[in-house]
């Protein structure tokens, strides 16, 4: 009888733990991957009974799936537009969650680190500049011997937020870059060879002498890869840094709207890095399993607490203090 009475109450026990157990499930940008892999490790760790379950598709899909409900929140380094916004079934908010940097990445044997600017890259991937030898990157690299060498451009096949923020940036450098291509997560390339996701680029650059691409910073450093400084509107050529990128969202800070949707590429400043934006999590502003909502809202609590902390230790910048505050405040508003 004790048996049966005690095999009754475990089997009580692990029903109760099983509907007590919950997957989140996430998609979407490649830029805060490392981190966000780190921190949902870490939450579901310390919160026995919740996975959090995160795929690194781009923050095209993941704004897509987010929208549709396919996954219970979404993430995306370029903010969505008011088009997105207005069409989405699910209502999402953007909760800003680090702050990173993108670079211009290179594989030319024997060659150091070079110096870049938004007009220069902006005409590698209008087709203008097509050589390395070219006299305007020879004019701000005086006294590196650049290899008599075609140009292979790499950009991201897929919806991607780094390719937003790149292509926001150069934007703002070039008004033919602006006029032909124009800022999006997915563009129509001109020139060049695609690879899918910062991986894909990492991978394709590292292996492809000539090759020039973009990729988020920890990528650059994990890979091992060599890439350059780029000219802010100060004039100075600035090397991508959690520093530098917290100095190109210092304004910002200042004024970041409510809805949190804000661009920080060419951002003033002397010692601003002028390819750095924040990255969102997506989260809707009112989930529609009210359990999964509430695990949401105490993990954005855990990251402002936590998680921020061990930003600049994978190489992205922790959120300012203020918008840090800004953002705890939100959280409250969701459901």
């Amino acid at each position: 009888m004790k048996i049966k009475v005690l095999s009754a109450i475990m089997g009580a026990a692990l029903l109760t733990g099983m509907a007590g157990a919950q997957q989140l499930n996430g998609a979407g940008a490649t830029f805060p991957n490392p981190i966000y892999s780190k921190w949902f490790s870490e939450y579901s760790a310390s919160h026995p009974g919740v996975t959090i379950n995160y795929q690194s598709v781009g923050s095209g899909a993941g704004i897509r799936q987010a929208s549709d409900g396919i996954v219970d929140f979404g993430a995306s380094d370029g903010p969505m537009t008011d088009e997105q916004m207005n069409s989405a079934k699910v209502k999402l908010f953007h909760i800003p969650t680090v702050m990173g940097a993108v670079v211009p990445t290179y594989n030319l044997p024997g060659v150091g680190e070079l110096k870049f600017s938004g007009d220069i890259i902006a005409d590698i991937y209008l087709g203008k500049i097509t050589n390395w030898k070219d006299g305007r990157i020879a004019a701000i690299n005086p006294g590196v011997n650049l290899p008599d060498h075609q140009i292979l451009p790499v950009y991201r096949s897929d919806g991607s937020g780094t390719t937003y923020i790149w292509t926001d940036f150069l934007s703002k450098n070039s008004s033919d870059f602006q006029s032909r291509i124009g800022k999006a997560t997915s563009v129509r390339w001109t020139v060049g060879i695609g690879q899918k996701g910062n991986e894909g680029i990492a991978g394709m650059v590292r292996n492809s002498p000539y090759s020039f691409g973009y990729v988020e910073l920890i990528y650059a450093l994990q890979n091992k890869m060599s890439f350059g400084t780029v000219k802010n509107p100060a004039g100075k050529f600035i090397k991508a840094s959690p520093e530098t990128v917290s100095a190109a969202a210092a304004g910002a800070a200042k004024s970041m709207p409510n809805d949190f949707r804000v661009s920080i590429t060419n951002a003033p400043g002397a010692d601003s890095y002028p390819v750095s934006s924040f990255t969102w999590l997506l989260i809707p502003t009112k989930s529609p399993d009210a359990k999964k909502g509430e695990i949401l809202r105490d993990f954005l609590k855990w990251m402002i607490a936590h998680g921020e902390s061990e930003a600049v230790g994978l190489s992205y910048a922790p959120l300012p203090p203020a918008v840090a505050m800004k953002v705890s405040g939100a959280i409250n508003y969701l459901k």
